[in-house]
């Protein structure tokens, strides 16, 4: 199941495109990559092990014996942001950190919007191609229609915030609150907030609370603290719980899951994370997964559960990232328009 959010550029398909530009396949098993030295860790932060999954290049199809392509209308776009965290210390990326369809989608493009009550435009185009002489690209792209922060409708959020020791980097849990901050700054009345924090075990920081208590929200956040192992699926069981309990038909249901990605206690492996959110996605509410720091990032982890929890994936390496996906793009990151596409 896949959905298509109503910003940017959802798709850019075609066979030789995919082949010329090294588009991923998406099935196979996570590799891990450990940073230099060099790679510039923030304080207090050990260098520990990436965790990427290993991509191999489409192979190049006769459209005679393959004329069926398939692709997810999704947008994620960790991978931009993460690539530039790596070329801004100065290091090159590990190869399976360079997701070409999710560098495309970190930007707009300016195709026309849908008409009418459509949700969503198609524009294409054919052109010879640069890279070989007898064949030619086609370039699809997917337009969702636009919504004004005032035609959001309700939100029904909840923060599942990582608190473990390994989010004690500045640039992991202080970033966190600072970009959660933002975003409580755009709710309102209508909103809905509620916070899960998980460590050891998981607790409910803040009940659900109205969007206009901005203070309550912020107090909740700041006096958030990182200590402990991480039970993953703790937290994950518990904030699907409360989104669950104050489901609003009518409006948005969605988790919102801050981490490093480095589940450690309980139910942890990739495999069974992923049958979790699975599960939980058929309550009506999904998963946006929200990366951040550096040195024991699980990149692997972390798009799975988005992929499968019916939401996006997003790398946060600073405020501005921040405010990029929750405040700019917010309807594009937590709307759905379309589904089983």
């Amino acid at each position: 199941m896949s959905h298509l959010r109503p910003l940017g550029l959802a798709a850019l398909v075609a066979s030789s495109l995919a082949a010329c530009m090294g588009m991923a396949s998406k099935r196979a098993s996570p590799l891990a990559y450990a940073p230099p030295p060099s790679a510039g860790a923030m304080d207090g932060e050990s260098l520990g092990v990436e965790e990427y999954e290993h991509r191999a290049d489409n192979p190049l199809l006769a459209v005679a014996q393959a004329p069926l392509s398939t692709f997810s209308i999704d947008v994620d776009t960790a991978s931009m942001a993460n690539v530039r965290r790596f070329l801004e210390q100065g290091e090159l990326p590990p190869a399976d950190a360079v997701r070409v369809e999710e560098m495309i989608n970190y930007y707009r493009y300016d195709y026309p919007e849908p008409k009418g009550d459509q949700p969503l435009a198609v524009s294409a185009e054919v052109a010879p191609s640069p890279f070989h002489a007898d064949r030619l690209l086609a370039r699809i792209g997917i337009k969702g229609k636009t919504l004004g922060t005032e035609a959001l409708p309700p939100r029904n959020l909840v923060f599942l915030v990582d608190t473990s020791g390994s989010m004690s980097a500045e640039n992991k849990l202080p970033l966190v609150q600072q970009s959660l901050a933002t975003l409580a700054d755009q709710l309102g009345p209508r909103d809905t907030v509620s916070m899960v924090a998980y460590a050891g075990s998981a607790g409910v920081m803040l009940p659900p609370t109205s969007g206009e208590e901005r203070g309550a929200i912020k107090n909740a956040l700041y006096g958030l603290s990182s200590g402990g192992s991480t039970n993953g699926e703790g937290g994950i069981k518990l904030a699907y719980q409360l989104a669950q309990a104050h489901f609003d038909p009518e409006g948005i249901n969605r988790v919102i899951l801050c981490t490093d990605g480095d589940f450690n206690v309980g139910v942890s492996d990739q495999g069974s994370l992923v049958r979790l959110v699975e599960e939980k996605r058929k309550s009506g509410v999904y998963l946006t997964v929200l990366g951040f720091g550096m040195g024991n990032l699980k990149d692997s982890t972390m798009e799975k559960l988005a992929q499968h929890g019916n939401g996006n994936y997003g790398y946060i390496d600073s405020i501005d990232e921040a405010k990029k996906s929750l405040v700019e793009e917010a309807a594009g990151t937590l709307v759905t328009l379309a589904q089983d596409v």
